[in-house]
């Protein structure tokens, strides 16, 4: 092999490399129609007895169609990591992400915060991709429960740390808008993995971390 060919090997293994540790994460779903979904809500406030003749009602279906299409719709992002050249060992803590998502059983939403913590391995994560990767798994109709393992989930099979903690605290508008009717009750719910569940010391200052966080 030339030396030409060896330095354009050698890049091409580099770029593969590279885009091993910034994999493109997607949001698999079925196909959207947004005409369809514009038809069924005007139907449902049609049946609601909503006149959709009304000026202030005409744009409502669309308007109505649109919004759940963006509330059940990730953002594509690179989760990208970076070696551990210090082999920091310590916890890494980002407290306060925001979280906005749709309960499956009313299609109501629910709203709180999300505290992600991990203990490094090879690995670090890129303190952006916390919020980004809340997101993605947020934009989705779900429980609370299912929302906290699947994020801690994700950092585990991304990461594989040595500890994930996912704490998420939210206000649920099915439980404050109707039925109960307790505005202002939040619901805790979370995920540990690792050291950060079976370390008592670690799951400790973990929990502690995110009772202190805003």
């Amino acid at each position: 092999m030339s030396s030409t060919a060896a330095i354009a090997s050698g890049r091409s293994a580099d770029r593969a490399a590279a885009r091993r540790w910034r994999p493109r994460v997607t949001h698999p779903r079925r196909e959207v129609d947004p005409g369809a979904a514009e038809r069924a809500a005007a139907d449902l406030l049609t049946a609601l007895g909503l006149n959709l003749v009304d000026e202030n009602l005409v744009e409502t279906p669309r308007r109505m169609a649109h919004a759940l299409i963006e509330m059940t719709s990730g953002s594509d992002f690179e989760l990208t990591t970076f070696p551990n050249e210090e082999g920091y060992d310590e916890l890494v803590l980002v407290g306060g992400v925001p979280v906005q998502s749709l309960c499956e059983h009313h299609m109501l939403p629910f709203v709180g915060v999300a505290h992600i913590g991990y203990l490094p391995g090879a690995r670090i994560l890129g303190l952006s991709k916390f919020a980004r990767m809340v997101e993605l798994h947020a934009r989705r109709p779900q429980t609370q429960e299912r929302l906290t393992k699947r994020i801690a989930d994700h950092l585990q099979e991304e990461l594989g740390p040595h500890g994930v903690g996912v704490v998420i605290e939210a206000e649920h508008t099915c439980m404050s808008l109707r039925g109960a009717r307790t505005p202002g009750a939040r619901t805790t719910t979370s995920a540990l993995y690792g050291r950060l569940r079976d370390d008592p010391r670690s799951r400790a200052e973990f929990l502690a971390l995110t009772r202190r966080s805003p």
